[in-house]
């Protein structure tokens, strides 16, 4: 369900670069875009989820369903009323914080009040989105993790549409965008609510700060804030530097993640999503080597689809964004820029999603505190490398601050659960980690090799471009499994939790 979303959000992103390529309005829709998405981490999918699934994990463990009803009820309706707040006064206050993230638009006439009036309709969008993350968040304790997980492709339905209905209406066609990213809100929050009524309760609304599970949420959700968004405020913090660049530098900078974030989606947060209410599970059971386990297999997946697939990514930059993307206002020389940024994000794919899988053997735990204390440290060196790299590197450079602070977040939290005996390694990782490079690096020669003999990517027609990627997709999978088949890694080695 996630890879049907993803595709749909690809399909998104052509239309977008098609209609407005790496445009002023592209960069302001995106900023006007991003602004919502970092405070629905802090919100909903990121911060509250990371605190409530465990909590609620607890009360369904002691009080059983009537428990989990009243919880749902009180923690729902708080944090609705919460939301509507920070909406508001997101909605009256747009113009600041569009100069708080993203100053350099103040120097290009009209960049500024296009982003501010975007924002505006873009911000509710908080509200629509953190209310279905937290329903969502329900469901996937009941083991329903379809609908959560496919909901997002109505988004970008309603993006879609927007751009190829709506936009020729206005004035000012990016507008149109945001009107869809409201649809696509509404949309996405309807589904989850019918899918929620079918689960064995009905959950009474209330707002109470006072109530015991709530309070609870809230202590663990405080230093979770950080621990879990340190990635956002990362991408934030690239986009306000960027909005000094030249203008498309948002826009490269987008594009490029949007293809790291295909694998990251698809894999590493469908994977976490599924982890993290197993883990509160054993946790609560007190099982500590089924956690081991469960923390163990999580990683040898990671490992088997995410090295492999950064290896991918970086080798095949240049044809993956020049076949999505390289129509109508998006140039041959805005590919160029963006693949510069997509080596760079690549590089840090598998920390990525390290960092989802390995967060929550802190979270299941209700330890929210060590990750802010990690995520502090990798903040303060996204910032330095940031200012080190953005001069002789341009918008490259903040791709790669992101990718090493990423680096440096994944280690530290490995190290925590290690040292703290909570992960206890099965045998066998060395001469496993080994075959997997070994594989990814006979792939990623076949494919460089592939690319040397081919004709100039932009002078193919789309058709073609799509045939040929796909045949590089296709032989380069096909001859990574090989390899590893080859090598002596076999399917049964990762079907049962923590099997070497």
């Amino acid at each position: 369900m996630t890879l049907i979303s993803r595709i749909l959000g690809f399909v998104r992103d052509v239309v977008i670069a098609r209609a407005f390529g790496a445009s002023m309005s592209a960069d302001a829709f995106f900023v006007a875009f991003k602004i919502p998405n970092l405070f629905r981490r802090l919100f909903a999918e990121g911060a509250f989820a990371q605190a409530f699934v465990p909590v609620l994990a607890e009360q369904r463990e002691q009080a059983g369903d009537e428990g989990v009803s009243e919880l749902v009820g009180v923690a729902g309706g708080t944090l609705a009323a919460i939301l509507m707040a920070v909406t508001g006064l997101g909605v009256i206050g747009a113009p600041v914080l569009i100069f708080v993230f993203a100053p350099g638009f103040s120097d290009e006439t009209g960049k500024l009040e296009l982003a501010a009036a975007l924002l505006r309709l873009t911000f509710p969008y908080l509200l629509l989105v953190s209310l279905t993350a937290f329903m969502g968040s329900v469901l996937n304790l009941y083991g329903r993790f379809a609908i959560p997980a496919v909901s997002p492709a109505l988004l970008n339905i309603g993006l879609i549409g927007s751009a190829l209905l709506l936009a020729p209406q206005f004035a000012e066609p990016v507008m149109a965008l945001a009107v869809g990213v409201l649809i696509g809100g509404i949309a996405q929050l309807v589904l989850q609510y019918v899918a929620l009524r079918r689960l064995p309760f009905r959950p009474r609304i209330g707002c109470s700060l006072a109530h015991a599970g709530v309070r609870k949420i809230l202590g663990l959700m405080g230093p979770a804030v950080f621990g879990v968004s340190v990635a956002q405020i990362s991408l934030m913090l690239d986009t306000i530097i960027a909005s000094f660049l030249q203008t498309g530098s948002v826009s490269w900078l987008y594009y490029s993640d949007r293809l790291v974030e295909f694998p990251l989606g698809v894999f590493g947060i469908a994977l976490a999503t599924v982890l993290l209410p197993a883990l509160s599970a054993k946790h609560h059971e007190g099982n500590a080597r089924a956690f081991s386990d469960s923390l163990d297999w999580a990683l040898r997946w990671v490992f088997i689809i995410g090295i492999p697939a950064a290896c991918g990514l970086a080798t095949l930059a240049t044809p993956m964004l020049s076949t999505l993307f390289e129509y109508g206002q998006l140039s041959g020389r805005d590919v160029d820029m963006a693949s510069r940024s997509l080596v760079a994000y690549s590089g840090g794919l598998v920390a990525f999603i390290l960092i989802k899988v390995l967060a929550p053997g802190y979270f299941s735990r209700q330890d929210t505190r060590t990750p802010v204390r990690i995520g502090v440290l990798a903040l303060a060196a996204n910032m330095t490398l940031n200012l080190i790299l953005v001069f002789p590197l341009a918008h490259a450079g903040l791709a790669l601050a992101t990718t090493l602070s990423a680096c440096i977040n994944a280690w530290l939290l490995w190290r925590g659960l290690r040292r703290d005996a909570v992960y206890r390694p099965r045998a066998g990782w060395k001469l496993f980690v080994t075959r997997v490079g070994l594989a990814s690096a006979g792939m990623s020669f076949a494919l460089w090799a592939t690319l040397d003999l081919m004709p100039g990517w932009g002078g193919l027609g789309a058709r073609m471009r799509a045939l040929y990627l796909l045949g590089l997709v296709l032989g380069g999978a096909g001859l990574y499994g090989l390899l590893l088949v080859l090598l002596g890694v076999r399917p049964r080695q990762l079907a049962a939790s923590g099997r070497s």
